[in-house]
């Protein structure tokens, strides 16, 4: 095993680039992200041998709490912050960011770049109970959305329906969200009896996507069928951070929980079995969406 030391700084965010195979971003903050200043990262891999080293770090005023990768330009990336602000990054030139959007009142805790659009957006979510959707090239957001009561932390793309993006929130519930109506969610569903802290979606089934709440369970929904979820799954003694499906594997997916373990889960044939059989079952509905 490598490891590569973030020296006073704590890790919230790893994403690998989605171009470089061997980078990784890393989003830091000082102090458990209480107070301090934040700092990303930039390390490569080398496998032969088994060495990570860093390449670049950039530095903004307060904690930064997540980070996404542009596909377009390999060389942008996005971070949030606790100071309510987005930050865009060039890591040719990682002295400062190469534009900031400032339009949130609290942290902002989740960021996603939409990755098969011919639009190039982003999405931000914040504590500030809203998600907001942001061009690149504009300095205001486009639109906000306020379907939550609480604390929003993450809001993701749908990887098959490029208008589409679900958020989660302390209030329990999991919106999933046409970009063009915000003044309500497409559908709304009561995931959790506790906060819901992350949420991802399958890479290979379209209405498929699984939440991680802070009373330990990930739940897998359809959302389709609103009033319970297809699966759940158990083991985690803590809240679960982050959940993240395989983009490798349609029954693979990977948690990171409060109670120091990383869990790596594969589903059982049996459950996917009958997800398959529910779409070739309706390939007529699934067609006329």
């Amino acid at each position: 095993m490598t490891t590569f030391k973030t020296e006073n700084r704590h890790g919230y965010s790893v994403k690998f680039s989605p171009n470089r195979s061997n980078l990784l971003a890393i989003a830091t903050s000082q102090y458990y992200g209480f107070k301090g200043g934040g700092t990303l990262f930039l390390v490569s891999y080398d496998e032969d041998r088994c060495l990570i080293s860093k390449k670049h770090e950039m530095h903004w005023d307060d904690g930064l709490f997540d980070v996404v990768w542009s596909r377009s330009v390999h060389s942008l990336l996005v971070t949030g912050s606790g100071d309510g602000t987005v930050q865009m990054w060039n890591y040719k030139y990682p002295q400062k960011p190469v534009r900031t959007f400032n339009e949130h009142k609290k942290e902002v805790c989740g960021v996603d770049w939409c990755q098969n659009s011919i639009d190039d957006f982003l999405l931000s979510a914040s504590w500030d109970c809203s998600v907001k959707l942001w061009d690149p090239n504009k300095y205001c957001s486009l639109t906000t959305y306020k379907g939550h009561d609480r604390l929003v932390y993450e809001a993701k793309w749908s990887p098959f329906l490029s208008s589409c993006f679900a958020s989660v929130s302390g209030d329990g519930m999991l919106d999933i969200w046409d970009c063009s109506s915000p003044l309500r969610p497409s559908v709304k569903i009561n995931a959790h009896q506790a906060e819901i802290l992350s949420c991802s979606w399958n890479q290979f089934y379209p209405f498929v996507l699984a939440t991680g709440g802070a009373e330990g369970l990930i739940r897998i929904w359809d959302i389709r069928k609103l009033l319970t979820p297809i699966f759940q799954l158990e083991g985690c003694q803590d809240a679960v951070k982050r959940v993240q499906c395989s983009p490798h594997h349609w029954s693979v997916l990977v948690s990171a929980s409060y109670d120091c373990t990383t869990k790596y889960k594969k589903i059982t044939f049996y459950f996917f079995f009958f997800i398959r059989q529910y779409y070739n079952n309706n390939k007529k509905y699934f067609v006329n969406l």
